[in-house]
C-alpha cells in the first residue's frame, strides 16, 4: 500500500514539472532580420525557454547584432559562431547542444507570431501528451511583414495525406526531444528537402503521436530557402529523392500532389 502511494506521489510531482522548450535558430548574413527573429523569441511569457543561436560564421554584421540583441539574456541563451556546410548541419548542431523536453525552431527571417505562442504549444502538448505538435503558419511579404501573402492552415493530421504529399508547415512544428535522437536528425546530405525528409520519415514512418494546435505559431517571410523562385528546380530534385526513398510511387504524382495542397491555401489567405 505504502509503495502505492509512492508511485501515485511520483506520478503527480511528474505532472507538475514544467516542460522545458529548446528554440534553435540558424543563421548566416542575415544582418538585416536576425534581430527581428531573436526579438521574437526573447518575448516570449513562458518562462522556461532555452535559446540556441548557431551562426555559420557570418560575413556581415549577424554576429555583431545578435551579440547585441541577446545582451542581458545570456542566462537562458547559448550562441556559438563557426563554420559549417549549411542549415540543416546548423539546426543538428542546435539540437544536440538542447537540453530541453520539447525542440522548436525560428528560422533567421522568421518570426514567433505572438508573445503566448510558446506557452500555448506547451498546453495543447501537455493536454494531448503528444510527441510531435503541428500548428498553422503565415507568409508575409519579405519587406513589409504587416502584408500576409498566403496562410497555412494545417488542418487535421492522417497518414495517408503525408503518402499523398501534405505535410505540415516546417517551422510550426515541435517535436519531443528524445524523439528527434530516437527517429534522427536532419539529413545533410539534403541542401533544401532535408525538412521534407524528416517530416515523412516522423508523420509516415515513426508512428508518433501527433497533434494540431488550430492557432498560428509563425510568421514566415517569403524569399527564404524554400521559398525562393531560384531554388524550385533544386527543391524538386530532392523531393522526388525523398519520396523515391519512402517507396511512393508514382514518385512525381506523390509531389505534384504535395504541389496541389497549397492551392487552397491561397485561396484562404485571400478571403480568411
Amino acid at each position: 500500500m505504502k509503495e502505492e502511494r509512492k508511485r501515485l506521489r511520483k506520478k503527480l510531482v511528474a505532472k507538475n514539472i514544467q516542460m522545458k522548450v529548446s528554440i534553435i535558430t540558424s543563421c548566416y548574413n542575415r544582418e538585416k532580420t536576425i534581430r527581428g527573429c531573436i526579438e521574437s523569441v526573447l518575448a516570449q511569457d513562458y518562462p522556461d525557454i532555452e535559446y540556441i543561436i548557431v551562426d555559420g560564421a557570418s560575413k556581415d554584421r549577424s554576429v555583431e547584432i545578435i551579440r547585441e540583441t541577446i545582451a542581458g539574456h545570456e542566462g537562458k541563451v547559448k550562441f556559438i559562431s563557426e563554420p559549417d556546410h549549411g542549415m540543416y548541419e546548423a539546426i543538428n548542431k542546435g539540437i544536440r547542444m538542447a537540453t530541453g523536453d520539447v525542440i522548436g525552431l525560428c528560422h533567421s527571417d522568421d518570426f514567433i507570431f505572438a508573445k503566448d505562442t510558446v506557452s500555448h504549444v506547451v498546453r495543447k502538448m501537455e493536454e494531448t501528451n503528444c510527441d510531435f505538435l503541428y500548428a498553422d503558419g503565415i507568409y508575409v511579404n519579405e519587406q513589409n511583414t504587416n502584408k500576409v501573402v498566403r496562410k497555412w492552415i494545417g488542418g487535421k493530421y492522417a497518414r495517408w495525406k503525408v503518402r499523398c504529399g501534405w505535410l505540415p508547415l516546417h517551422p510550426t512544428c515541435y517535436i519531443k526531444r528524445e524523439v528527434m535522437m530516437r527517429c534522427g536528425l536532419y539529413d545533410e546530405s539534403y541542401k533544401i528537402a532535408a525538412d521534407t525528409n524528416l517530416l515523412v520519415n516522423y508523420l509516415y514512418n515513426c508512428h508518433l503521436k501527433v497533434a494540431y494546435l488550430p492557432e498560428f505559431v509563425t510568421r514566415m517571410r517569403m524569399g527564404g530557402m524554400s521559398t525562393d523562385s531560384a531554388k524550385r528546380k533544386k527543391m524538386w530534385d530532392e523531393d522526388i529523392r525523398v519520396y523515391s526513398g519512402y517507396g511512393f510511387k508514382p514518385v512525381t504524382l506523390t509531389k505534384l500532389m504535395k504541389m496541389a495542397w497549397k492551392v487552397p491555401q491561397f485561396i484562404k489567405a485571400k478571403f480568411m
